[in-house]
């Protein structure tokens, strides 16, 4: 292998570590968008939306964020960030890190609006709030999702680098075959050896 090619890979160890532990936070950022509702069954604001359940959002997405920043914290550490293909892995976490930090101040404006719903009188000022709280929830959702996308990039680019270790494998050296030695014959084989001491 090539010096220079070899600065630019990653440790192949690093890489599917690295892989596994971005495929979990990509999982739980996936599964927080697709599981994480504010509309009921009919496709309506509840009448007397939950503060709490919508305040266990922006806790739980609070951690999510945290988990994808010490993430690419750790990585931007090493020194694979640095080479080609790490550059590129860091600017999907960068993605990653800013996209899911913005879902939480969306989900807090979520859950204030729906505690201030109860002390709501007007039919105008509900109808308000509500067109409110579905935009905001849906915009913090989405933050979510495209989190988990750059995420999945970072992945992608990753995975091809693995592609890119199998193409520089040092195939393992060749066995060397063993043969038996066999003495020369130096004397006729049908004579008796010499004896013992005598030139």
């Amino acid at each position: 292998m090539k010096p220079d090619i070899q600065r630019e890979l990653i440790p192949h160890a690093t890489t599917l570590h690295l892989i596994d532990a971005l495929n979990a936070v990509r999982g739980k950022l996936s599964g927080a968008f697709e599981q994480w509702e504010l509309l009921d069954d009919t496709g309506h604001v509840p009448t007397s939306p939950s503060f709490t359940a919508l305040l266990r959002h922006v806790t739980d997405a609070q951690a999510l964020a945290r988990d994808v920043v010490q993430l690419t914290a750790d990585f931007a550490r090493t020194t694979s960030s640095e080479n080609r293909a790490g550059s590129a892995v860091l600017a999907h976490l960068a993605s990653a890190v800013t996209l899911s930090n913005q879902a939480v101040p969306h989900f807090a404006e979520t859950a204030q609006t729906a505690l201030s719903l109860h002390r709501s009188h007007s039919e105008n000022d509900r109808y308000f709030r509500d067109n409110r709280m579905v935009i905001e929830h849906a915009t913090a959702r989405s933050c979510l999702r495209r989190a988990s996308e750059s995420v999945g990039d970072a992945v992608q680019e990753l995975t091809d680098h693995l592609d890119l270790h199998r193409f520089f494998l040092t195939p393992p050296p060749a066995r060397a075959r063993c043969r038996p030695n066999r003495a020369v014959a130096t004397t006729d084989p049908g004579r008796p050896p010499p004896p013992q001491g005598v030139l």
